[in-house]
């Protein structure tokens, strides 16, 4: 489903209409939201809408807007969850100590910019703002951050798909596109955890 993304969007705008728009919100929303939903699609969605949008079946600044919205929101709510309850669900077993390390590797090694660079990194996207706020960074500024990483990633991708997707090259091979896209988002955190394991 993940690598077929145009035709799945299709499909649903085709039976539900309308409803494609929240439930791109949720998507996001929930990606970047919830420490439990790593997994949810990020760049591969993002791209896939905009795609979609170039062909006239959503509107792009509908999506553009839904997207940063989402975007946003979610890692406000989720710097919120790392603030108040944090540390406990930091010590559950529904969450892989791994991630936390490694999100915490990358604010030992760039601050607050994390926050940012994180936007465009899978898993690392989830977990930076539960870090950020198990932290305690203040939230004036983490939400700059936010404002900038989310208006940032979801512009990129979305308008990304929305000028490119549709050439012949990306529409006729869009599953491998869409791998491509994917595999390059987690080249940062390949090299983060190679590095590591050289140190150790």
């Amino acid at each position: 489903m993940f690598v077929n993304l145009d035709k799945t969007i299709i499909t649903v705008i085709q039976t539900y209409g309308l409803l494609v728009y929240p439930l791109l919100f949720a998507v996001i929303f929930l990606e970047t939201g919830l420490v439990i939903a790593p997994f949810l699609p990020g760049d591969s969605l993002l791209f896939a809408a905009g795609t979609i949008a170039s062909r006239g079946l959503v509107n792009i600044w509908i999506i553009w807007l839904i997207a940063v919205s989402a975007a946003i929101l979610g890692d406000s709510v989720n710097y919120l969850i790392g603030k108040i309850v944090g540390n406990k669900i930091a010590k559950s077993r529904f969450i892989k100590k791994e991630y936390l390390e490694r999100t915490q590797h990358f604010y030992d090694k760039y601050g607050g910019k994390t926050i940012i660079i994180a936007r465009f990194i899978p898993i690392i996207r989830t977990f930076a703002p539960f870090v950020a706020g198990i932290g305690k960074m203040e939230y004036k500024k983490f939400i700059g951050f936010n404002i900038v990483g989310g208006l940032m990633w979801t512009s990129l991708l979305t308008f990304a798909g929305f000028f490119f997707g549709n050439l012949p090259l990306i529409k006729e091979n869009f599953s491998i596109a869409i791998i491509a896209i994917i595999f390059i988002s987690l080249i940062p955190l390949a090299v983060e955890i190679i590095k590591n394991r050289k140190k150790k």
